[in-house]
């Protein structure tokens, strides 16, 4: 299943179907342009074992089943022959579910009813989906994406980061838009007359933050030759830099710096912020 993108379909309410719709309408698109197979999946979860809530749990599955078939029609009947849906139902823990799921899929794309900054995408779940997923994860705001242009990445110099800007790069130039990369800096902090830097130290951070940004993306023209590349080098916090860009962008690209058991179940600071604030679709790369 490298080759499939599954989708996470939440369709117990009307948010949560009109964001289903939406993660749906993006993972379609990229899959007939990458010629990889569509599975939307669906979770029946709340069950905490009580008497008879097996028969609920059948009736919830036959009729998600239903409304995923009646998704896949839909998808065929738009664009025949040019995609290869199927669908799945389970039941469980979602966040569990989905992150078991992405174990043998190319990518993952879960909708958000997120509306705005009256908070964050999904509660808890986004995040933790995002942070435990085996594959690369996209959160797609419930939102028209209407004018927008472009695909942020959030560049750090890490491998990590290399890997951020692969999965940037390969999806502007699918999308025809241009690559935005950001890479930010900041001052060390000091308790004594706050604010007051040397020049020249400022300089050097900001000349340092320019060669990791051209070390980063050394190679890349050759790669998309026809790829127009963005280079922003700015002073503040990283997420608060990479948002100005994302307001406006069609995609952002973040890496996840989780490791090991527990850890991976952890973001870091910067894609969660990004992630809790989704000013744009958000994919957050291992």
């Amino acid at each position: 299943m490298k080759d499939t993108i599954v989708v996470g379909v939440a369709l117990h309410s009307e948010a949560g179907r009109r964001s289903g719709q939406r993660a749906i309408a993006w993972a379609a698109e990229r899959a007939m342009d990458r010629h990889q197979r569509l599975e939307l999946l669906s979770i029946v979860g709340g069950a905490v074992g009580m008497v008879g809530e097996a028969h609920l749990i059948d009736q919830a599955r036959d009729d998600l089943r239903s409304q995923l078939e009646a998704e896949a029609r839909t998808l065929a009947d738009a664009h025949p022959d040019r995609l290869d849906v199927r669908v799945r139902v389970d039941h469980g823990n979602p966040v569990a579910k989905l992150i078991d799921a992405s174990k043998d899929a190319a990518l993952l794309v879960i909708g958000s009813d997120f509306r705005g900054d009256a908070g964050p995408a999904r509660g808890p779940h986004g995040i933790r989906i995002a942070a435990g997923s085996h594959a690369p994860v996209v959160v797609i705001p419930d939102a028209d994406p209407g004018a927008r242009s472009g695909v942020v990445v959030g560049v750090d110099g890490s491998d990590l980061s290399e890997r951020a800007i692969a999965f940037a790069a390969a999806e502007a130039d699918r999308l025809g838009e241009a690559l935005i990369t950001v890479i930010a800096w900041s001052p060390m902090e000091v308790s004594r007359n706050p604010g007051l830097y040397p020049p020249e130290y400022l300089d050097a951070l900001a000349r340092l933050s320019e060669e990791s940004l051209g070390l980063s993306l050394a190679g890349l023209s050759s790669t998309y030759p026809d790829l127009r590349i963005e280079r922003h080098v700015e002073r503040g916090y990283p997420s608060e830099a990479i948002e100005v860009y994302a307001r406006r962008a069609r995609l952002t690209v973040l890496g996840s710096h989780g490791r090991g058991a527990i850890a991976r179940f952890l973001l870091g600071s910067v894609s969660e912020e990004v992630l809790r604030r989704l000013p744009s679709a958000v994919a957050i790369v291992r």
